[in-house]
């Protein structure tokens, strides 16, 4: 049924539920788009800034390039056993090493190259109170 028109076109009303669409608007961006933001991601760029790029939300890139490795890439199987540790083994497993790091201790590290996330070492900084040394 007929309801109008917004913007130039058509608009209808769906007897069944009283929703009003207009059935000539497209949502979304073409394939073509998705695939090549899917490429830019692969090459290194950020969701954040492939979203700028394309008008969109950095969740609708992540969305994209979820839906192109589920569609295109088979999950690895594990290999070997898998090992399960109980917390409490874990626990006294740590409190017996001779050098202690972890909770309560800042660790800084050092970055190598910025656009590979890389990082060459670690600085332990024991700040006062924050340890029992």
């Amino acid at each position: 049924m007929k309801a109008g028109f917004i913007q130039g076109e058509q608009r209808y009303l769906c007897k069944d539920c009283g929703c009003k669409f207009v059935p000539t608007r497209h949502h979304g961006k073409p394939q073509k788009d998705k695939l090549l933001a899917v490429w830019l991601y692969l090459h290194g760029l950020s969701f954040r800034t492939i979203a700028k790029l394309f008008k969109v939300t950095p969740k609708a890139v992540h969305d994209w390039v979820k839906l192109f490795a589920k569609e295109n890439y088979a999950k690895p199987e594990p290999q070997g056993e898998a090992v399960i540790v109980e917390l409490d083994e874990m626990w006294h497993f740590l409190n017996n090493k001779k050098t202690k790091s972890g909770f309560g201790r800042l660790i800084a590290a050092i970055p190598v190259s910025l656009s590979t996330g890389s990082a060459e070492g670690e600085i332990t900084l024991h700040l006062q109170g924050f340890t029992k040394d």
